[in-house]
This record gives structure tokens, sequence and C-alpha cells, in this order.
């Protein structure tokens, strides 16, 4: 009866150093994928939180509604949006942590408007 040979150390050894390598690659694959779509994200982010704030500081300050309430009108995948007001000066700040934030102000008799955008 023929048994069969254990697995040489050279064998183990290049089984081991494929494992990092592999990760090593998929990381390398990730990041050039983030730089590639950066620009896109970017301007998704700047968008989502300029549409966050403007839709937010409209329904605390001109609806009256809390803002935790004001949440429940984002379209479906605006969760990374958080949301925060500033009551005395009637302004509501929306985020995407790390990317992106916009504030929308009430204006008397202009209704909520964002800051300037930066170029």
């Amino acid at each position: 009866m023929a048994t069969a040979k254990p697995a040489s150390r050279n064998t183990r050894q290049r089984r081991r150093l494929s494992w990092p390598r592999i990760v090593l690659g998929l990381g390398l694959i990730a990041a050039v994928t983030a730089w590639f779509y950066r620009d896109t994200v970017m301007a998704q982010a700047t968008a989502g939180t300029a549409y966050g704030a403007r839709v937010a500081c409209s329904c605390r300050f001109i609806g009256g509604r809390d803002l935790a309430d004001c949440e429940k009108d984002f379209e479906p995948g605006m969760g990374l949006v958080s949301l925060s007001e500033d009551e005395a000066a009637k302004s509501v700040t929306a985020s995407v942590p790390l990317l992106s934030s916009q504030t929308a102000t009430f204006r008397e008799g202009y209704g909520c408007v964002l800051e300037k955008w930066d170029d």
C-alpha cells in the first residue's frame, strides 16, 4: 500500500507567501479603483449633502418639524448623510464623513438658501 508524501517545507512556504500577495494585490486594485472614481464619488457626496441640507432646513424652519423627522424626507441611498442644526443661526448642516459638508440657512423672504460652494 502506497502512502502519500507529506508536503515539503518549500511547498508550505510558497502557500504562506501567496496569501499576503493576494491581499496586497486586492488592496492595490481597490486603491486604483477608488482613485479612478474619486471625482464621481466627491460630486455625488456634494450633491447629496446640498440636497439634504436644503430639504432639512425647509422641513425644520419652514415646516416646523423635528430634525430627526426631517430625515424621513430623504431619497433612498442617502443613509450616509447626517444632519446637525444651529438653532441660533437657523441653519442646518448635512455632511458625509470625510467627503463633503453643506449648510443651508433660513432667510426671511428667501426660504432656505445654501452657502456658496467652493470652486
